[in-house]
């Protein structure tokens, strides 16, 4: 649990022992025949401008104060009440005394080791003071710097104030902070009592954090106002200096997480960096969470319990074992990313009735129960990892070294409260500032992580640039393929144009005249898909058009010559249309699901068909006619179609009859579309009737 920590040097400073101030208490009576009334121990201060800790003589009870029923107020806080029955604490610190969670100097142990092992709930402590001073000396109490949990601090009856909310029906605690409570002004010169009453409230789950808890764990202190405010105002800049490398380890966890999550827009393939960059979004936010836990008010403690003990910490690990089960690219067993959700709901509310969150629905029985189901639970998940890791050893030798020692001490840090009740350090304190063992951890992981992710980095690199080199070659051998923009053949005008939507498109076509008889055969389609996939592909058909021709120039056995290189490859599809144009102008289309031609700027009458590669026995669409003089016929594919604006409208068929009729050639159409907004590939080839050979 995450508490006050400053260094007591800082009280130091205020805490002198001017010869105005003397304290002692007073002395007993002694015996006699007659009944003299015993009179309470009284601590005797002189105060000049000076602050002193009020360790002794104060009086302790557990339970809660009745209620006067004339005034309403805590009987215990009255200075008639008699409390000499009450049991008597001294909170002089032992020398070098240092809180084992918080590492605080001038600590002394709570009401859990003073014979009250196992209690929670409502205390009071008092004190009688008396003060020495001159007249009109502004007196403040200081409130103890640390404590369990909540408390309401009382003089001679009247309210001071508090620290936490007792104004709801559940008290709303905090983590410990330096406070200031005024107290009444000194009167007159001479001699004033102050009869001090502290109400405690320690929530039950705070019993789970050590075993001496409760009330007290440092002395309150009175003085001269001005002095008790300078010293809030010291001890609270320690505390903020304290915690200061919480909210830098945040946002350096949420500067890694952007650049995890950007890494991941440079290699989409690889999924470790969503895993990392979730990851340390995570921490990054437990991190600012705990920082506003201690340095303010807006969150209490138990809401800081929950999210940073229960919930996120679950999370965080289950989050290690995706991180790594996904960097050393493991797929086996393909259960466990499913066994961790039930396993970390199991977790999340095992702790939480371990923890005893729900003090009003446990028991005991219940409590020890949970303890248990949340000790296997961290064993089941510490051996995901720890079988994640070696095999990541025997695939990838030295990373999987890297990450073993980390993960070890994260396997440790799991089980830390048990370390801490078997008598192992879990706490540093280096320069004042608090260092755990789940938090050592996390740094050890982190600072991994960063040298793997460094190393991968630079691969990744390599292989982009090896893969930017492919793309370029496999767009020249694209270019290579493709036919010269405009051609002319006896009766013939033809004029193609390709703008591929990456560099490498999914759009092919070739023009192929016959050697010897003066026919032409062109062939046009549109591979499912973009980038080198696609492109690989348009290879692969452009070298089967290529090898075909030499034997057939009947469109039909070339579309089933290309169905069969495509039969067999998964998803790999085209639509296709294939003309073979007499020197007379006879033509004969073969059509495979690819759009209709365009003749004298009307769509031609096509049926429909299947694209290459989704069937072995295609049956396509044979369409036969006659190309007159100064007939013009267009193929055009999809991509042209379907060009989007800014405002999501198509370019559609009608803008393409706009065009056709305006006789525009091919480069212009392409244009028209590619300004419009290009979404796929396109490709356009014009050929126009002149005279027969």
């Amino acid at each position: 649990m995450r508490r006050l920590v400053f260094a007591a040097l800082a009280a130091g400073a205020f805490l002198v022992a001017a010869p105005a101030v003397t304290v002692r208490a007073a002395a007993a009576q002694p015996a006699s025949s007659k009944t003299v009334p015993v009179q309470p121990k009284t601590a005797e201060i002189h105060l000049g401008e000076s602050v002193v800790a009020l360790n002794s003589p104060w009086k302790f009870s557990t339970g809660d104060s009745p209620l006067d029923p004339a005034t309403g107020k805590p009987v215990w806080a009255d200075p008639a009440f008699d409390d000499a029955h009450w049991e008597d604490v001294d909170l002089t610190p032992k020398s070098g005394a240092q809180n084992p969670i918080t590492g605080l100097s001038d600590y002394v142990p709570g009401w859990t080791a003073r014979g009250h092992a196992g209690y929670a709930g409502y205390a009071w402590y008092r004190i009688r003071v008396h003060v020495d001073a001159r007249g009109g000396l502004q007196l403040a109490l200081a409130g103890p710097a640390a404590a369990d949990d909540s408390y309401q601090v009382f003089d001679n009856g009247v309210l001071l104030g508090s620290f936490g909310d007792f104004s709801g029906k559940h008290i709303a605690d905090y983590y410990s902070r330096p406070l200031t409570f005024p107290m009444q002004p000194q009167a007159a010169a001479g001699e004033s009592i102050h009869i001090i009453a502290f109400r405690f409230w320690m929530a039950p789950p705070t019993l789970f954090q050590a075993s001496d808890v409760g009330g007290f764990e440092s002395a309150p202190l009175i003085g001269e106002a001005d002095a008790i405010h300078n010293l809030e105002r010291v001890l609270f800049d320690d505390l903020i200096r304290a915690y200061l490398w919480s909210p830098f380890e945040a946002g350096t966890f949420a500067l890694l997480a952007i650049v995890a999550f950007s890494l991941a827009l440079f290699d989409r393939s690889d999924r470790v960096y969503l895993w990392i960059g979730g990851l340390l979004l995570l921490l990054s936010i437990d991190g600012f969470s705990g920082s506003m836990s201690v340095w303010t008010t807006w969150i209490s403690s138990r809401y800081d319990l929950i999210s940073h003990e229960i919930v996120l910490f679950s999370l965080q690990y289950a989050g290690w074992v995706m991180v790594w089960r996904t960097w050393f690219r493991q797929r086996r067993p393909v259960w466990m990313p499913w066994a961790l959700i039930p396993l970390v709901i199991l977790l999340i509310a095992a702790t939480a009735f371990s923890r005893n969150i729900f003090y009003q629905f446990s028991s005991p029985t219940l409590i020890t129960d949970a303890h248990a189901v949340s000790l296997l639970t961290r064993f089941a998940m510490s051996a995901f990892l720890l079988q994640i890791v070696f095999n990541g050893i025997r695939e990838y030798g030295i990373e999987g070294w890297l990450v073993l020692p980390a993960v070890l001490l994260a396997g440790a840090a799991e089980f830390a409260r048990e370390l801490t009740h078997i008598g192992f350090t879990v706490n540093w304190f280096p320069f004042g500032v608090q260092i755990t063992l789940p938090v050592a951890s996390q740094l050890l992981l982190i600072l991994v992580l960063t040298v793997l992710l460094i190393r991968r980095l630079v691969y990744s690199v390599r292989r982009q640039r090896l893969m930017a080199l492919d793309v370029k070659q496999a767009q020249e051998v694209q270019h290579v393929i493709l036919p010269q923009a405009r051609t002319v053949f006896p009766g013939l005008v033809v004029e193609s144009e390709y703008r591929p939507a990456r560099e490498v498109g999914g759009d092919f076509f070739q023009i192929i005249p016959h050697p010897t008889d003066g026919s032409l055969l062109i062939v046009t389609g549109d591979v499912a898909g973009k980038g080198l996939k696609a492109g690989m592909l348009v290879a692969l058909l452009v070298g089967g058009i290529r090898s075909t021709v030499e034997w057939t120039q009947d469109p039909e056995q070339v579309l089933r010559a290309l169905n069969q290189r495509l039969m067999g490859r998964g998803d790999a599809f085209a639509t296709c249309q294939v003309l073979h144009i007499s020197p007379a102008g006879a033509v004969t289309l073969a059509n495979a699901g690819h759009l209709p031609p365009y003749r004298n700027g009307e769509a031609m009458e096509l049926d429909g068909s299947f694209p290459l590669g989704l069937t072995e026995s295609p049956v396509f669409t044979t369409l036969r006619f006659e190309l007159q003089p100064d007939d013009r016929l267009v193929l055009i594919s999809d991509g042209i179609l379907e060009a989007t604006n800014p405002a999501r409208e198509l370019f559609g068929f009608e803008r393409v009859h706009t065009l056709l009729r305006a006789s525009a050639n091919a480069a212009s159409i392409a244009e028209a579309a590619q300004n419009f907004g290009q979404e796929d590939d396109i490709s356009v080839i014009t050929l126009l009737r002149t005279a027969a050979a």
